[in-house]
């Protein structure tokens, strides 16, 4: 078990990487076409929902497939790092599914609070970065914590793209020792903390974004 480990947090780490860059990619990625949803700008509109359909409607693994397999052919000639493809495969996965959170979200805001900001005279930047943003990202928190839990279990498919996850150095630990049981109990153990941590990270923003609403309520 001793000899086990390390090369399992070694995968792990790698785990924690591709779902921590892929997780900013995908909140940024749904922010953005879940504006883009909502635009009156047609072309906008309809390049958001393209985005989205695409990506939630084929699957993940095909995704990663393209992304490193066939990118780097012609007539395309794109390489990237498994790496590089982990992370933007996962984020634009992911990034679709939230843009309908997001979507959702924005949508929920109270028009009270829009026309209270345009007679403020905010601009309309302001206006979504300090009225509306904040609360449609308290809204969006709980569907967006299991998406993100989502985005850290489907980091295990890198794997298939020789990237050294969790996932890989299981698989890898196992054909070499043959020690099956120790060796996923191990790795389901450590999916489980990973998974709580983003748990217990996403109630701790819960609740400061909360926290500040009833302190903006109040004042």
């Amino acid at each position: 078990m001793g000899e086990l480990l390390p090369l399992l947090l070694q995968g792990a780490w790698v785990t924690v990487q591709i779902t921590v860059f892929g997780s900013l990619l995908a909140i940024l990625t749904a922010i953005l076409a879940a504006l883009g949803r909502m635009s009156p700008i047609a072309p906008l509109r309809w390049l958001s929902t393209g985005y989205i359909e695409l990506f939630r409607g084929t699957s993940l693994l095909v995704q990663l497939f393209w992304l490193f397999f066939v990118l780097p052919l012609p007539p395309f000639n794109l390489e990237m790092t498994p790496y590089s493809v982990a992370i933007l495969g996962l984020g634009l996965h992911i990034g679709a599914y939230g843009a309908e959170v997001m979507r959702g979200a924005i949508a929920s805001v109270a028009k009270g609070q829009y026309e209270a900001a345009i007679a403020l005279n905010m601009s309309p930047a302001t206006r979504f970065r300090r009225v509306i943003l904040p609360q449609a990202l308290l809204c969006a928190i709980p569907p967006g914590t299991n998406l993100l839990i989502e985005l850290l279990k489907n980091t295990s498919l890198v794997s298939l793209i020789t990237l050294s996850d969790l996932t890989f150095r299981a698989r890898q630990l196992d054909q070499a020792t043959f020690q099956t049981l120790e060796i996923f109990a191990l790795s389901l153990v450590l999916y489980f903390i990973l998974a709580q941590a983003i748990a217990f990270l996403m109630r701790r923003i819960e609740r400061r974004l909360s926290h500040g609403r009833i302190r903006g309520g109040l004042a």
